[in-house]
């Protein structure tokens, strides 16, 4: 469809105090997300999407190739970032071509045909390369190699709408859908990997083989590193665990009830029940007990919270490794706090708009979904190097999208320079200059 475009056009609105109101499309240069400018300063120091560029394998003929595969990572990454989960949307903005390395009345960045194309062009091998350098840069995001990560391990449901490769029905979300694994780093929330997946529970043996993959890729950075795995019940599996201890990885784990486990914590229960009944008070109990189920090699430590509230009473069971005394400690600290691992898949999910992948190949969706954990890397690095000590220090990715990169600005670009006019009327410009320092006085 051709574009509309209406530069001659006024749109008339009511008057104002006796004066006519009038609109038009005339203004010349201007940019409704001057801010994508510091995502490309973020970019320049990473060298995250020049890297990825790098291993992906352009199959298209030498003499036709005027979009690098570079400038259409940079223009794809920085949309999703300012909210624009099409591909070509803001291809005309001058400082979407700014941050792509275009001068702003320059020709504009790839069309949504040449986007489309590179998206289902993408392979397996290009796939699997593009993870490892996913996992290189959180490895690189260190300065020095920490004394132990927390790994976060979970799906979310993607609901799908068409003809997708490998999109099954999931009776528990009544829609078809994949079921996409996280894995981010629990103390800081930086991004691991993303791993597209069809819409059932993964088994325990495709856990691992993603968990093999992560580990040796840490573990060949930083040895001597400590590695705690922390997941809900139905990453509890056989393998799982025989992984761990093979591995010498730290575990807490959440774990279904069964009869067995409720007859062990039978006592707890009853002691809670009574104090709630007696105190009319919200009670929380603790304790632990040896289990060992069916399938598993040995006994393990399980720790079992009963708890009795005006909801009634709730029985929850976590199996751990950990040699921590205090089994308040290792439900409420170190196990509960994986709670915030939700926090970064809505922002990777809603905020990035990562569930859609709506191309009709398997292969095509993987790399869309690694386009948005781009964009949250990006979005990530710059919130934990660049907005700490600013009023976005701990805000989600909608705030600073709205705050920090939606920011409208007339660009006039000149014979020596590019001017880029910011309103005068910017509530926050204090903040701004911080995170502007900030950005050109890192290394």
């Amino acid at each position: 469809m051709n574009e509309v475009h209406h530069t001659t056009e006024r749109f008339l609105f009511e008057d104002l105090r006796g004066k006519k109101l009038e609109v038009d499309f005339d203004g010349g240069e201007v940019s409704s997300d001057a801010g994508v400018l510091f995502l490309r300063e973020v970019e320049r120091r990473m060298r995250l999407l020049d890297r990825v560029a790098k291993i992906l394998h352009d199959r298209r003929h030498s003499g036709y190739t005027r979009p690098s595969l570079l400038d259409m990572l940079r223009q794809r990454v920085f949309q999703i970032a300012c909210g624009y989960e099409d591909a070509d949307t803001l291809r005309q903005d001058p400082a979407l071509k700014m941050a792509c390395e275009r001068l702003p009345d320059g020709e504009p960045p790839a069309s949504q045909p040449t986007l489309s194309r590179l998206e289902n062009a993408v392979s397996r091998t290009d796939l699997y390369r593009i993870a490892e350098v996913l996992a290189e840069a959180f490895i690189e995001s260190y300065r020095t190699p920490p004394v132990g990560v927390v790994l976060d391990i979970d799906d979310t449901e993607d609901i799908t709408h068409g003809h997708q490769q490998m999109a099954l029905f999931n009776a528990f979300f009544d829609e078809s859908c994949y079921l996409p694994i996280h894995i981010y780093e629990g103390k800081s929330g930086k991004l691991v990997t993303t791993v597209l997946r069809p819409g059932k529970r993964p088994s325990g043996a495709q856990i691992v083989t993603i968990l093999k993959r992560v580990v040796r890729k840490i573990r060949n950075a930083w040895p001597e590193v400590g590695i705690l795995l922390r997941a809900d019940a139905h990453y509890t599996a056989p393998e799982v665990i025989e992984f761990c201890q093979t591995e010498n990885l730290r575990y807490a784990l959440g774990l279904t009830p069964n009869a067995v486990l409720r007859r062990k914590a039978a006592s707890l229960v009853e002691d809670a029940d009574r104090s709630y009944r007696r105190e009319r008070q919200p009670v929380r109990l603790f304790g632990e007990f040896l289990y060992k189920a069916g399938s598993w090699e040995e006994d393990s430590r399980v720790v079992v919270k009963a708890e009795h509230n005006a909801l009634g009473p709730n029985l929850r069971f976590v199996v751990t490794n950990l040699e921590c005394r205090s089994r308040r400690v290792v439900y409420e600290t170190i196990y509960s706090d994986r709670g915030r691992m939700e926090l970064m898949i809505k922002d990777h999910k809603t905020h990035l708009l990562s569930d859609r992948t709506s191309c009709h190949r398997f292969e095509a969706n993987q790399f869309r979904l690694f386009l948005y954990s781009m964009a949250y890397v990006l979005l990530h690095a710059l919130r934990r190097r660049h907005l700490q000590g600013t009023t976005w220090a701990r805000a989600q990715f909608d705030t600073i999208r709205l705050q920090v990169l939606k920011i409208g600005a007339r660009v006039r670009q000149l014979r020596t320079r590019i001017k880029v006019h910011l309103p005068t009327s910017y509530p926050w410009q204090s903040e701004w200059a911080k995170v502007w320092a900030s950005c050109r006085g890192s290394p």
